[in-house]
Parts: structure tokens; C-alpha cells; sequence
């Protein structure tokens, strides 16, 4: 993986978006040296908020996660993950790119938005 590979998190690091309903959204991401636990060289975190500034579901890599018991993932370490909900410690997630991850993010904020009764708007 190349750096053109992770661009598109890195030039969102520090980003807000509000969204529907007072929720917002926030990205970080920096660079870092690529090793086991983050082969692709990149930090990150995307977080959706709700309007009092709780975090109410999340993509990130900050700490290890372990994988299901049986599966494709048994007893796999990772530290890409997605935090469902603020009280999950995090489930994992495979990191094909930033193009994926993005994606996956904001299906996930829409989901959540719209299962609150929020309808986002879509661009045609």
C-alpha cells in the first residue's frame, strides 16, 4: 500500500461535519510508520457524534482487538476495528482502503441517522 492509498483519510485529519439532527462527524488521521499491527502507515479515527458530543459509533485503530472464536478471524489481534455503539469495545474490521474505509463509515453514520429518524440527504 502507498501513501496515494491512505491520501484521501489523511486530508480529512481534523475534519467536522454536522449532520442531521444536531449529530456530527469528526476524522483524524496521521501518518505513521507501517508495522504489524497497522501495515497500511496510517492513524485513524472516524467518529459519529450526538449533538451533546458523545460518541455514538466509530472506525478507528488506537488499541488491539481480538477476533471471534470461530471464523475466518479466530484469535486474530488487529487494531483496525468499528465501535457499534459507545459501549462495545470493538469488533474487526479489514482494512482494504481508505476509499473502503470512507465508505463503510458513512453507510454506517446513515444507518444510525436514519434509525433515529433522521434522513440524510442525498446527492443526485
Amino acid at each position: 500500500m502507498n501513501n496515494n492509498d491512505i491520501e484521501p483519510l489523511l486530508d480529512l485529519d481534523g475534519i467536522m461535519i454536522e449532520q442531521a439532527g444536531g449529530h456530527w462527524t469528526k476524522f483524524e488521521a496521521r501518518a505513521v510508520p507501517k508495522t504489524e499491527e497497522i501495515p497500511h502507515g496510517i492513524r485513524y479515527s472516524l467518529t459519529l457524534h450526538d449533538k451533546q458530543g458523545n460518541r455514538i459509533m466509530g472506525f478507528d485503530n488506537a488499541h488491539t482487538v481480538k477476533g471471534n472464536k470461530k471464523g475466518k478471524y479466530r484469535d486474530r489481534k488487529t487494531f483496525d476495528h468499528h465501535h457499534r455503539n459507545s459501549e462495545d469495545e470493538g469488533i474487526l474490521y479489514e482494512f482494504i482502503d481508505a476509499h473502503q474505509l470512507l465508505k463503510d463509515f458513512w453507510i454506517e453514520v446513515d444507518n444510525i441517522l436514519n434509525s433515529l429518524g433522521f434522513e440524510q440527504e442525498k446527492e443526485t
